[in-house]
């Protein structure tokens, strides 16, 4: 990532949710707001204009109001693969989840959009995404591990109530230290767990955390490595 603050370019077409987070991301020294989008076409624009470090967008926005959003990242990923998309939702999708991180998972980032309460937790993830990590909003998490304990025989029976926590954390993206941070336990100690839980699954563990999520999302939504 370059010096100086973190450019933004931000694709939301809603008005009040643009006023939002336009308040949230300026009110932030280290974070640039450098153009506002409403239309793929302007998202297009911007992010040639302004050659952006993170794109903050919207999944649905005009033309079609689907899945714009994903659309954008999966072409950023082959034309400006350095440049961080955190995508925010008003649907916690494991799908959209899913096909976000398809094209890989360094500098992407899921949200939902109930997240924009909390300042802190936007501007955090935009800083996430800009430096190469990757964040997945804890809900999607939640709703690929109900999904797969509900699966008889599901290898999550395997797994301590507090390899499960660990599990959820490491998905998000967290990094080993944020981890023991916040269970209060020892940076070795994560780590220990985060090797038995990669071993009971069977995920190989790279240490890179962009791939530890895309490993352990892949598995939650119960598609092959």
């Amino acid at each position: 990532m370059r010096p100086g603050p973190i450019r933004v370019v931000l694709a939301e077409d809603g008005v009040l949710a643009r006023e939002g987070i336009v308040r949230i991301i300026t009110s932030a020294e280290d974070i640039e707001l450098v153009a506002t989008c409403e239309t793929l076409a302007e998202v297009r624009a911007a992010v040639e204009r302004e050659q952006p470090d993170v794109l903050l967008t919207d999944i649905r926005m005009p033309p079609t109001f689907t899945d714009e959003g994903i659309q954008i990242a999966a072409e950023l990923s082959t034309s400006h693969p350095e440049m961080g998309v955190l995508v925010l939702s008003q649907h916690a999708d494991p799908v959209y989840a899913m096909t976000l991180l398809e094209h890989g998972s360094k500098g992407r980032g899921y949200l939902l959009k109930e997240r924009l309460k909390d300042s802190g937790e936007l501007n955090r993830s935009v800083r996430e995404v800009a430096a190469g990590g990757a964040i997945v909003d804890p809900q999607i998490v939640d709703a690929l591990l109900t999904m797969q304990e509900r699966k008889q025989g599901s290898v999550l029976e395997r797994l301590t109530p507090r390899e499960r926590e660990i599990l959820a954390l490491v998905a998000e993206g967290r990094s080993n230290s944020a981890i023991a941070d916040s269970l209060a336990i020892t940076k070795r100690g994560v780590e220990r767990h985060i090797n038995s839980i990669f071993g009971k699954l069977e995920l190989g563990d790279s240490g890179e955390i962009s791939r530890r999520v895309k490993a352990t999302l892949a598995y939650l939504a119960g598609k092959p490595l």
